[in-house]
């Protein structure tokens, strides 16, 4: 399909759209489109974008992080810490209620962490080095370490992946297993259940009785002021699509418009662009290390052999001003925890030693499933892209087509290829998914318990523990430098390429920062 094509056929479903969604008549109402539709309620059970960016709107965060990635308090008025870190105290702030008028509780706050900590990763090392999780009174909890953990309040303030959200103790009680339904928070939105259709649209309302915190918002912490009423999540899967309902007004904001659409919007003098993310993003490959051949880690390496950073970022169509060519990096390149200990291969691919490694590691020829989720352009071009390199060495490739939904779903199954199994997938992290050994959920290798691929590497697991019970930062990069090294040689993933991507919005929307997640409080439309 030529651009011209495209541009016209933009336009045309643009015309049909408008009959559906009739234009807001107010300036109450806030229309946005995401990078993924709503499919899921529990940000506990879900790792996908599209729920954490759900739960910014409806829950509070204990403590939450900063334009400079510090930890500040949110719900949590001030807490208390003994000299040695061991043993903390944390009151809540006055006045907080759930959406159903029942008042937050220091309950509510520990049925919260306890869920969360069942399944985040990081949850799961703040709960593994603790030896009581008390409740004191109504406004206040306790935390008594067993072990040193040097990074409680960053623990508290997850906002990624199984993003930590309070929630109230009758829901915080619901086994981690099972998905809630119930979206009431104390955030400052109210989730419309009425209205939410899948694969159409979010609701949310202002929620009156929210008590914002008095300092200005800053990054994800401060004052969650909500200036509109109404707040509209809508789908819009076209690029083309949505981009065309930007410039006519029928949305107020896209958060990740398609790269070859971006000279369009940039010539339009009534929208804005912006990073919402100024660190960037990266393709992360996931390969299943309980399905062969990538149980075998030479067959991961081969990988390094076959993919090219650039080409990838080509194929999503990334401009050279916002792409990073090279980065090896697991904690992303242009960052304080930037490494290429151990690092190998991704600069050009070299066919010859990828086919000998995949020798070595007794490759049959057996089929490899990529799952591909065609609705996201950045993951189908990318991979895509990795199928043809990877087939070039002579891995016997299928590339099934699903949207992005069923992938997450799909993704959680162990069983062998023959029986809906899996062996990669692709999917985007940002900067807060990926920034240390703690929080970076794909590079932790547990062995039992651990997310969709299941890598298993005790050393790994050892020398991350290590960094984070460390509380000197010197000796705390020493350790850094020897998990980027040991990650290198046991591949829980692949960095497949960093980027920037550019956010944009109707030049009468005020009040979005670079906040990395989409965040909408503070935000007016004049």
């Amino acid at each position: 399909m030529t651009r011209r094509f495209r541009l016209l056929a933009a336009a045309a479903l643009s015309a049909l759209l408008s009959t559906s969604l009739p234009l807001a008549t107010t300036a109450q109402t806030l229309r946005v489109v995401l990078v993924n539709d709503l499919a899921s309620l529990d940000p506990v059970q879900s790792t996908a974008a599209f729920v954490r960016n759900h739960g910014f709107m409806v829950y509070d965060q204990l403590f939450a992080l900063d334009s400079k990635g510090e930890a500040q308090p949110q719900m949590v008025e001030r807490f208390e810490r003994s000299p040695d870190g061991m043993s903390w105290r944390f009151i809540l702030r006055e006045g907080l209620a759930f959406h159903d008028g029942t008042p937050v509780r220091a309950a509510d706050a520990v049925a919260s962490i306890r869920r969360w900590a069942q399944r985040d990763v990081v949850g799961r090392a703040l709960a593994a080095a603790t030896g009581s999780l008390e409740v004191v009174d109504d406004r206040t909890f306790s935390l008594t370490l067993a072990r040193p953990f040097a990074l409680v309040t960053e623990a508290l303030a997850r906002p990624t992946a199984s993003a930590l959200f309070v929630m109230p103790e009758r829901l915080a009680q619901t086994p981690a297993t099972t998905a809630i339904t119930d979206a009431t928070g104390s955030g400052p939105f109210i989730f419309q259940a009425n209205e939410w259709q899948a694969g159409n649209r979010a609701v949310y309302r202002r929620n009156p009785a929210y008590r914002p915190r008095p300092e200005p918002a800053d990054g994800l912490a401060g004052g969650k002021r909500v200036m509109v009423e109404r707040l509209e999540w809508l789908s819009m899967a076209d690029p083309a699509t949505a981009a065309a309902a930007l410039q006519s007004g029928e949305i107020d904001f896209l958060e990740n418009p398609s790269p070859d659409l971006i000279p369009t919007l940039e010539r339009n003098r009534n929208i804005r662009l912006f990073a919402l993310n100024p660190v960037g993003s990266v393709v992360w490959l996931r390969l299943n290390h309980a399905q062969p051949p990538f149980n075998d880690p030479r067959a991961r390496r081969a990988l390094l052999y076959l993919i090219n950073q650039k080409e990838n970022l080509d194929a999503i169509g990334i401009r050279p001003s916002e792409q990073v060519p090279y980065c090896p990096a697991y904690f992303l390149c242009g960052t304080p925890l930037e490494s290429t200990a151990g690092a190998e291969g991704l600069r050009e691919a070299q066919p010859d030693r990828a086919r000998a490694l995949l020798r070595e590691a007794g490759y049959d020829g057996r089929k490899v499933v990529f799952l591909n989720a065609t609705d996201s352009a950045a993951n189908n071009a990318v991979t895509l892209t990795m199928a043809e390199a990877f087939r070039k060495a002579g891995l016997n490739m299928d590339v099934p087509a699903m949207d992005w939904a069923t992938l997450t779903q799909r993704r959680n199954r162990r069983d062998p290829v023959e029986a809906g199994g899996w062996n990669l997938f692709v999917t985007i992290a940002n900067v807060l998914d990926a920034q240390n050994p703690l929080t970076n959920l794909y590079l932790a290798s547990p062995c039992e318990g651990g997310l969709a691929g299941w890598p298993c590497d005790e050393e790994l697991e050892r020398l991350r523990r290590a960094w984070w019970e460390e509380p000197d930062p010197a000796k705390r990069r020493a350790v850094l430098e020897q998990v980027h090294a040991r990650a290198y040689q046991v591949l829980p993933y692949i960095n497949a390429g960093q980027y920037r991507t550019l956010s944009a919005h109707r030049a009468a929307i005020e009040g979005l920062r670079p906040t990395t997640i989409p965040v909408f409080w503070g935000v007016e439309k004049k």
